[in-house]
This record gives C-alpha cells, structure tokens and sequence, in this order.
C-alpha cells in the first residue's frame, strides 16, 4: 500500500479543524475570535499543503493525525472546541515534521 501525501493528511486535518470551529462558533462572544483562529490555521496548512503536498508522510505521522481527528471529533463542549483551535493544527504540523 502506498504512503499517505501530506496535502491527503492536511486536507482531512483542515476539514476537521473547519468543524471544531464550528462548534466553537455556538459560543456566541467567541464568534470572530474562532473564525480568525481557524482562518489563520487553515491558511498555515493550506501553505503547508502547497509546498510539501506531494511528499509522502513519514511513519506514524497519518496515524497520529487520524488519532488528533479522532480526538477533537470527540468534543462536544464548544468551549473545549475553542482550546483545541490552536492546539489541534500544532500538532498537525509536528506529525509532519514541521516547526509552528
């Protein structure tokens, strides 16, 4: 089987992201600090994805971020949701091998 590319991985954790920032919008004072939150973050793996899109994953690293989708797929308190914006593409790009 063939190794996942990392713009396959950044699509799925960009997806994610998107929907954890939806539930983060449910808290109404919250709203433009999130929709900033994940438009700077989506714009960091967007980047991220255009630049090293084409190369495969090192091992380990899709498992590591289907479990981070996992993980955040789980929260349903949007004020959790919110904590994970920044922390959840983090460590996207470290399973990646990149630095912030």
């Amino acid at each position: 089987m063939a190794s996942a590319l990392v713009r396959e991985l950044l699509d799925r954790a960009i997806l994610a992201h998107r929907a954890l920032a939806d539930l983060g919008e449910e808290v109404e004072d919250e709203w433009t600090y999130v929709n900033d939150l994940h438009d700077a973050w989506a714009a960091r793996l967007t980047q991220l994805a255009d630049a090293r899109g084409d190369e495969p994953v090192a091992a380990g690293a899709s498992d590591a971020i289907d479990e981070a989708i996992a993980e955040i797929e789980a929260i349903a308190d949007p004020h959790r949701a919110i904590d994970w914006l920044s922390t959840f593409p983090q460590v996207v790009v470290l399973a990646i091998g990149e630095r912030g």
